[in-house]
């Protein structure tokens, strides 16, 4: 297996975040994305991957995700992501982010949905022409690791009479993330030059060497599909490293965490409570992880009622939080904290994810944003909240909850 080494990521000490005791190492260090310029890469431990494999997966999948997967049985028409290098298709299907609900429509996992390359839109392994036809459709889904054999369970529940096979092939593959502000604010062209012209990140081109052995990868880095400014997410075979993931850019998956809380973003049951969270809420609409036009799947009537009457009164937010003087406090909010005005002591949200000094609330969209030293932890009243606006919010939902039940 190819060895990974990961130096020791030095920072100003101003911009540097303690190390979370639940990772097992404690010498490694947190940076600020707001200093994060060079593209950075990260393994996501948290995260596993299952496959799906069998004449009804579509058919299965449909029913039970919130978005529409029926693009994974139509024919390739998409260009891919990254110019083909010799193992990769000149087309490919876009991943997609979906999730799973209750019955009674409450969050319960989230997936990303990749489709492989297939066998015959690569070499075969005398290096003559293409591969043969697969049998079967296959899709690997991207999920939260520490909810696995749950969701494995549930999956199973569901499928009755269907035919596909879901699997746990945790082992075998590996999900990974690449950001940064330089990435994000390349061009698409030149990243997917870039992208195109590294095999799988050695000295060697073992792409075409992959290729000319006919052996099945064909894996490749993909436009985040929940937002743009996430950067690039792929799953890739464990005993090797991605395209474009040398030493020095490989780091630690907290600093993706971070980069994803500076913009608002949760991920996962855990971010997102499983059980308990209203899709909407956690803006699962603007991360492009549901369908309004699909159809019935397993929790869409409160969806789609709670859409249609375009009243969202809450809505998941980044937190910034800080002293009474505007300093930066860290390691001092815990996941569950309740935020409150700090002028009447009413409640206006919880805090659902902290790191350093920035977390995520779920907030009262009327409290939120009535200026600095108004929101506090309780219990903590020297802790104040900063609640941000994120840049990718589309701007009905910054109207206060009066105007969006005249617009309604």
């Amino acid at each position: 297996m190819m060895q990974r080494f990961k130096p020791s990521l030095k920072f100003p000490k101003s911009i540097s975040y303690s190390y979370s005791r639940t990772h097992h190492r404690t010498t490694s260090r947190h940076f600020s994305t707001q200093h994060t310029h060079l593209p950075m890469a990260s393994l996501l431990k948290t995260r596993a991957v299952v496959r799906f494999r069998g004449p009804d997966t579509v058919k299965f999948l449909q029913g039970l995700l919130t978005n529409d997967v029926r693009k994974f049985a139509e024919p390739l028409v998409e260009k891919t992501s990254t110019v083909p290098t010799p193992n990769l298709p000149a087309v490919s299907t876009s991943p997609l982010y979906a999730a799973v609900l209750t019955p009674q429509g409450r969050f319960l996992y989230d997936l990303f949905i990749y489709r492989p390359s297939r066998s015959d839109q690569m070499l075969n392994k005398s290096g003559s022409g293409p591969g043969p036809r697969p049998e079967e459709l296959e899709l690997y889904a991207d999920v939260d690791s520490s909810v696995l054999d749950e969701l494995l369970e549930t999956m199973k529940k569901y499928r009755l009479r269907s035919k596909v096979d879901i699997e746990n092939v945790a082992e075998a593959f590996s999900c990974w993330q690449r950001y940064g502000r330089n990435l994000i604010e390349k061009s698409s062209s030149t990243e997917e030059l870039d992208a195109a012209s590294v095999g799988w990140g050695a000295a060697v081109d073992q792409s075409g060497v992959l290729a000319s052995q006919g052996n099945d990868l064909g894996w490749q880095w993909h436009k985040d599909p929940r937002l743009d400014c996430l950067g690039f997410r792929g799953i890739f075979p464990s005993n090797t490293a991605p395209p474009l993931v040398e030493a020095d850019k490989e780091t630690d998956e907290n600093n993706y965490h971070l980069w994803r809380l500076e913009k608002g973003i949760a991920e996962g049951s855990t971010e997102i409570p499983k059980g308990e969270a209203m899709p909407l809420e956690y803006n699962l609409a603007g991360l492009n992880a549901i369908s309004f036009d699909k159809g019935c799947y397993v929790g869409q009537e409160l969806v789609a009622r709670t859409h249609h009457r375009g009243v969202i009164r809450k809505r998941l937010l980044p937190l910034k939080f800080v002293d009474d003087g505007g300093k930066e406090v860290e390691q001092k909010v815990a996941p569950g904290s309740e935020v409150i005005n700090a002028e009447s002591s009413k409640k206006a949200g919880t805090v659902t994810a902290a790191l350093g000094c920035r977390g995520l609330g779920l907030l009262r969209l009327e409290e939120a944003f009535k200026g600095f030293s108004r929101l506090a932890i309780q219990g903590q009243e020297d802790v104040k909240v900063q609640a941000i606006r994120p840049e990718w919010w589309p701007s009905d939902w910054f109207m206060e909850p009066q105007e969006q039940s005249a617009a309604a």
